[in-house]
């Protein structure tokens, strides 16, 4: 029996856990109502604008200008949908190689009749050619994460092409043995029969062997486009090169994928396919179409690295193609076919007396099969007039030839119908039979019509074709009919002897089952192709960190990203610990909103899209990064996730590691967590001075946001459920003291900082004062208040640096120009690593007026360690570091321009204080290791806390229940 101390802390963990489902659910009713909030708005904001354009587009000067539209389009390169005609142009002439100019202007013609497209398209067509050189390719700087002037200087569309750049850079093969084994298949799924048997019998195979599968059709170009970026292996079945496609194979080479194509009809040979009697049974209209189609297969089976066939014949043909490697795995059983079996044999089949009545049944399927059910149609016809009990049921679309009028009373045809439903009408048969042509073509087709009547223990009557003859003994298992008389002469056979057609039938469903079960195909087909899932070590990594911060390198953004970035680079240098990231991306050419995983200093990343800064909910809550998240939790599998910023990726990640069982990490940067306005600062810009927060005075400050009360609560299951919440300051830490957050679950974790890699360089004497201010334009950061307290200064013997921060996302914000002052006003780009202490060199004074109790101001220890005096607003986590009057001046939050006025003055008018000026505490500033070290002794905490908790749940639970294994 367990001692009672121990039965007791089971039940505190159990009770632990309870609380935990109940904060979750909690946060799910919340996320359910705020979604609910948000769809209301968007729709009548869609309903809004729909009124308007409507409304526009029955205005007379609409219509009228119209034809001007469709002429502007027309001189800018493009069609009136808005595709560029040389893109369109180089598509068709790709699709229509072989036809040439002519061809591709006789397709155009044809399809916009009354216009003359010859010149338009010969003129685009040398456009075309004179742009493919590689000479003409625009060069682009590597270098995207240029924070000083040159990213000024780039045009929109160069900062887009750099961004592009830098995002798909081609990624090893060797970085996805760090993901889960996973094998995504791409495929035609409308299908039904074929998807059947390549796509979710291949699942059912592959899950047998330990792989992760996931399934996604290859119209849904971003999801498959997601699901790539996790995938260790990817299989494109019958999928043809369209613009998508192509997107999504350049895609899988980018990750380091070997693609690989499969099919099961010889659909990629328009020689080949040609040669294919059942061709001709369609109109001009419909045979065009296929043929379209041979050429968009056989380019994306080019595509591919490799290629599986369902038969040897179709794997040579792939092979004669060009394709380097082809595999067979032949069509099989599946679960499904073999539970509808065994339960059409438990519930018996319909009797009917064979005495008077012998069942021919043909599963045609779809109407391509008249030419094959020719060849035996005149066997059959006389076999039906020599056996009068014989009639002949066809399920599916089929011409039944002329010569069948006089037996039409014994001919039924069902209409297709689902699996289940179709097998129920094959088990009735007393003979099946496949018919098929003498081509390469059937060669190359499986033999399925044999296996679903053998699992019935129906005899057949086939086609020597190759795949037939594989598992077929004529006479023995089924049998074998090519010419008029053998087709006669085998149902004629099979009919007269009852005993032969239940011998047959055992002994073929004793073969299939013996070579065709899931289990047998999986082992000795798919294994050896696929191998088994191994999830191999991380370089021997102990501890699996996953890292989430909304922005990431190249978009490095913020002091949050900046410490996201640099404890990201510090722990991946520990030998036993492997991080990844998690984080947004920017729009990227046919992506939409489909995720992208790159690599930055050795990291993975995985970034996907948020919602635009205006859309509050979507922000808070976001779906669809969730969704993502969990495919990447999945992927990365780590021991312990730690959340940075996670505004615009939403609180759905938390719930998502809640639900998988993985711990994770808060460090609250700033106070997001309890305002809606992220820095408690009231619309008018002035700070709130809320301790305890209260939802009614929030409300008051913003009126429009109906979501509060339900913001809260998610919040809070957010915090409560974290194994552990960091604050980079004490002064941060009260405040979530304040707002109910256990002392013991929130630590204090202080933020390093880049130290000075030399000494600084000393102040001349007599030189004017020399001021910097990096906080952008927010009226948060005191950027008015420096603007109206400079511009109010009477004294000229100074100059002050104001650093645009948003240069390095491509955008000028800051417009020193216009200022009307007596100094002298710089605007610069902000400073990088590199730059930092040229930077610190060329100011002797630092202003940090922020107008609200910052978490930590990474930007005062910077300044601090280079011996630069600070001015800085007090309470808050910027000021923890100075002493008023010692390394720096303190003054209050209190919005006024002329308190910061005077504190400058004060500087101005003890200006030589600053010439060799050193800061005595600067020894004290928090470093980099520092912060490393106990952020890496919290998570390996959490984990080890979590496994112990888990452990100790296990047998709490197992003492329970009375099983002493824990099972």
């Amino acid at each position: 029996m367990r001692p009672v101390s121990n039965l007791t802390e089971d039940s505190e963990k159990i009770r632990q856990a309870l609380e935990q489902a109940e904060a979750l659910a909690a946060s799910y009713r919340a996320s359910a109502r705020i979604q609910g909030m948000r769809v209301d708005g968007l729709a009548h904001e869609a309903a809004h604008l729909r009124h308007h354009l409507g409304a526009w587009q029955q205005t007379v000067s609409w219509r009228v200008t119209a034809p001007l539209r469709a002429v502007r389009h027309l001189m800018n390169g493009r069609l009136p949908t808005g595709q560029k005609i040389p893109a369109v142009y180089a598509r068709l002439r790709e699709v229509y190689q072989d036809e040439g100019l002519r061809g591709v202007t006789q397709r155009v013609q044809a399809r916009l009749p009354g216009a003359d497209f010859s010149r338009v398209v010969s003129r685009y067509a040398s456009k075309g050619r004179a742009s493919s050189s590689p000479a003409a390719a625009t060069s682009v700087t590597p270098d995207v994460q240029d924070r000083g002037v040159q990213a000024e200087l780039l045009t929109p569309e160069q900062r887009q092409k750099n961004l592009e750049t830098f995002y798909t850079q081609p990624l090893s093969a060797e970085r996805l043995r760090d993901l889960t084994p996973r094998i995504l298949i791409i495929a035609e799924l409308s299908l039904r029969q074929c998807a059947k048997y390549r796509v979710w019998q291949k699942e059912e195979q592959l899950q047998a062997l330990g792989w992760s599968v996931e399934v996604v059709d290859w119209r849904e170009a971003e999801q498959a486009m997601a699901a790539l970026q996790v995938c260790t292996e990817v299989i494109f079945y019958r999928v043809p090169a369209f613009e998508s496609v192509e997107n999504l194979l350049k895609e899988a080479r980018r990750l380091g994928l070997s693609p690989w194509w499969e099919v099961d009809d010889l659909i990629f040979s328009a020689e080949q396919y040609q040669e294919n009697g059942n061709l001709q049974t369609l109109d001009s209209a419909e045979r065009k179409q296929v043929l379209f189609g041979v050429r968009l297969f056989r380019k994306c089976l080019l595509s591919c690295d490799r290629a599986i066939a369902s038969t040897r014949v179709l794997a040579q043909a792939m092979l004669d193609a060009g394709i380097p490697e082809a595999v067979v795995i032949e069509n099989a059983l599946d679960q499904q076919t073999i539970d509808i079996a065994q339960a059409l044999a438990e519930r018996g089949v319909p009797a009917h007396d064979t005495t008077r009545e012998i069942r021919i049944v043909y599963g045609s399927g779809t109407k391509t099969h008249d030419a094959d059910f020719r060849i035996a149609a005149n066997g059959i016809l006389a076999a039906m007039q020599a056996d009068p009990r014989l009639t002949l049921h066809i399920i599916g679309d089929l011409t039944v030839p002329e010569s069948f009028q006089e037996v039409e009373d014994r001919v039924h045809v069902f209409a297709g119908r689902d699996y289940a439903a179709y097998m129920g009408l094959l088990v009735q048969a007393d003979i099946t039979i496949a018919p098929l042509e003498a081509t390469i073509f059937n060669d190359a087709k499986s033999n399925i019509k044999f296996l679903e009547a053998a699992v019935l223990k129906i005899p057949s009557v086939c086609s020597p074709r190759d795949a037939f003859l594989q598992v077929m003994r004529d006479g023995e298992n089924g049998l074998l009919a090519e010419q008029d008389a053998q087709w006669r002469d085998a149902i004629l056979r099979l009919a007269s002897d009852p005993a032969l057609r239940v011998r047959i039938g055992q002994r073929a469903y004793d073969d299939v089952l013996a070579r065709y079960s899931p289990a047998q195909v999986a082992e000795q087909q798919v294994l050896p192709v696929f191998g088994r899932p191994v999830e191999k070590s991380r370089s021997g990594a102990g501890l699996r960190v996953l890292c989430v911060n909304v922005y990431f390198s190249p978009r490095s953004f913020g002091g949050a990203t900046f410490v996201a970035e640099e404890m990201v680079r510090r722990l991946q240098q520990i030998p036993d610990v492997s991080v990844t990231v998690f984080t947004s991306r920017p729009e990227l050419n046919h992506r939409g909103s489909a995720s992208i995983r790159y690599a930055v200093g050795g990291t993975d990343v995985l970034g996907v899209r948020v919602p635009p800064d205006h859309d509050r909910v979507g922000g808070l809550d976001n779906e669809r990064a969730t969704s993502q998240f969990r495919t990447w939790l999945a992927a990365v599998r780590p021991d312990v996730v730690h959340f940075h910023a996670t505004q615009g990726l939403g609180l759905g990640l938390l719930r998502a590691c809640v639900e998988a069982g993985v711990p994770y990490v808060v460090t609250v940067h700033d106070a997001w967590w309890l305002c809606e306005r992220q820095f408690m600062v009231k619309a008018d810009g002035h700070y709130c001075f809320q301790e305890k927060i209260n939802q009614k005075v929030c409300q008051m400050c913003v009126p429009e946001a109906r979501h509060l009360a339900e913001r809260a609560v998610m919040m809070r299951a957010a915090m409560e459920s974290a194994a552990m919440l960091l604050s980079p300051s004490e002064t941060h830490r009260q405040l979530f003291l304040a707002n109910g957050i256990s002392p013991e679950r929130i630590r204090v974790n202080r933020n390093g900082f880049i130290r000075p890699a030399r000494p600084r360089t000393p102040r001349r004497p007599g030189s004017p004062v020399r001021f910097g201010y990096v906080g952008g334009t927010e009226d948060i950061k005191g950027y008015s208040l420096v603007r109206r307290a400079f511009q109010a200064l009477p004294e000229k013997n100074w100059e002050l640096l104001v650093v645009d921060n948003k240069l390095n996302l491509g955008i000028r914000s800051v417009y020193t120009e216009s200022w009307k002052v007596k100094g002298t006003v710089k605007t610069i780009p902000a400073y990088t690593q590199e730059s930092m202490d040229p930077f610190f060199d060329g100011i002797d004074v630092l202003l940090f007026p922020s107008q609200w109790k910052e978490s930590y101001g990474l930007t005062v220890r910077e300044a601090l360690a280079r011996d630069v005096w600070v001015i800085a607003t007090a309470p808050g986590g910027q000021s923890e570091e100075i002493v008023d009057g010692v390394n720096g001046t303190l003054i209050p939050i209190d919005g006024r321009a002329e308190t910061l006025q005077k504190a400058v003055q004060a500087v101005l008018k003890t200006a030589e204080r600053l010439t060799g000026y050193v800061n005595p505490f600067k020894s004290t500033l928090a470093t980099f290791e520092g912060q490393t070290a106990e952020l890496e002794q919290v998570l390996r905490d959490v984990v080890e806390t979590r496994t112990a908790s888990a452990r100790c749940l296990a047998e709490g639970l197992s003492a329970i229940s009375g099983d002493p294994a824990g099972s």
